[in-house]
């Protein structure tokens, strides 16, 4: 608020005799000199105008005991500032501290602040069926750190306590004592680390992961149909790999399931091309009479290990096969991904020539599926 320098004119119309009266009062009337030099002044103003009359003698002024003024009081002045002034002032300041808030804004989104970046998030996501070579790949690209097939392997063999996680042992679900391969434990899932994190923490996560998905009910199953738990994973992996539609895997299942109780080979090249790390090119003769162990044609029952990291639905399709007599299966020749079952080996053959005839009018690709 403004402070009033000037005096009111009212008061400088007051103010004005009081200060003439006070230079008449700075000599004091009762001094010795005031007795002698006021009379000689009037005396010579007489001699010099002759035609005057003398001054009337004044009554002497009352003694003032301080010389200093004595303003006289003045009314209060009326506030200029009303109670709705006062209001308007208020609104008035309010206004230009939002315009002033408004302009901060601004400069704020003209020129922001760096603030300080947090750690950035990977989203890795591993598709049902892919292997440890695959997902090594996978978690690479992501921006994970670290061997990935490395720490598989030392998450195999943990030792009691270890951190981040205790890892896991084949040789808990039934596998031999001598497998050390976590193949089929790599749960296949979308998972989110922190970029750059080691891949040691994403092997935990898939560990972690398959316990919650591989329990008790699935322990039963594998009982109940004569297999360790560690099989029906095995049997799982393959249907992963043959089962290209949801409708045909609980019939894999069953074929599988029939050709071990009956002591057949498998026959499953999806076995045979895990151990080539080759999931494209057709297969050669040679190939399909090699020596390796996971040749399912020329050795009988399941292959050493699974084949694959199997998803949910994969592995209760193995938990619960249809109830069906199938013995073998063949590629559809039309290429859209179903396959043709069959009970007899004569039917068999006779949908697999059909199947190398549109093979050899594709030029040896897959047929395209020209279904709508």
């Amino acid at each position: 608020m403004a402070v009033e320098t000037d005096p009111p004119a009212d008061e400088e119309a007051l103010q004005g005799p009081v200060e003439a009266e006070a230079s008449l009062e700075s000599v004091e009337p009762d001094s010795p000199t005031a007795q002698t030099s006021a009379p000689t002044a009037r005396a010579m103003s007489r001699a010099r105008l002759p035609h005057l009359p003398e001054r009337p003698h004044l009554p002497e002024r009352p003694h003032l005991p301080h010389p200093h003024l004595h303003r006289p009081h003045l009314p209060r002045r009326p506030d200029r500032h009303s109670r709705p002034a006062r209001f308007a002032i208020l609104i008035a300041l309010g206004g230009i501290l939002a315009a002033l808030a408004a302009g901060a804004v601004v400069l704020a989104t003209r020129h922001p602040q760096s603030a300080p970046a947090g750690p950035q998030i990977t989203t890795v996501v591993v598709p049902e069926g892919k292997t440890a070579a695959q997902i090594a790949q996978i978690a690479r690209s992501d921006g994970l750190t670290g061997d990935y097939l490395a720490a598989v392997r030392a998450a195999a063999t943990p030792a009691p306590g270890a951190e981040p996680a205790p890892g896991l042992r084949p040789s808990d679900y039934g596998a031999p004592a001598s497998t050390h391969s976590l193949e089929g434990f790599l749960f296949p899932a979308t998972y989110e680390l922190y970029v750059g994190a080691p891949v040691s923490r994403f092997v935990s996560e898939q560990l972690e992961a398959f316990r919650e998905h591989f329990g008790g009910a699935e322990v039963a199953r594998a009982k109940a149909l004569g297999v360790s738990p560690y099989q029906l994973l095995t049997i799982a992996s393959m249907i992963e790999r043959e089962a290209a539609i949801p409708h045909d895997r609980p019939l894999v299942a069953a074929v599988i399931y029939n050709r071990l109780r009956l002591h057949m080979p498998l026959g499953v090249d999806a076995t045979i091309r895990y151990a080539l790390h080759d999931y494209s090119r057709p297969l050669t003769e040679a190939q399909l009479k090699s020596s390796s162990p996971y040749n399912t044609r020329t050795h009988q029952g399941l292959p050493p290990t699974p084949i694959s990291n199997p998803g949910m639905a994969s592995i209760q399709a193995a938990a619960r096969p249809a109830k069906v007599s199938y013995l073998y299966y063949v590629a559809g020749a039309d290429g859209c991904g179903e396959l043709l079952f069959s009970t007899t080996y004569a039917q068999f053959e006779a949908n697999a020539a059909a199947y190398r005839a549109a093979l050899r009018r594709s030029g040896g690709n897959t047929p395209t599926c020209k279904r709508k």
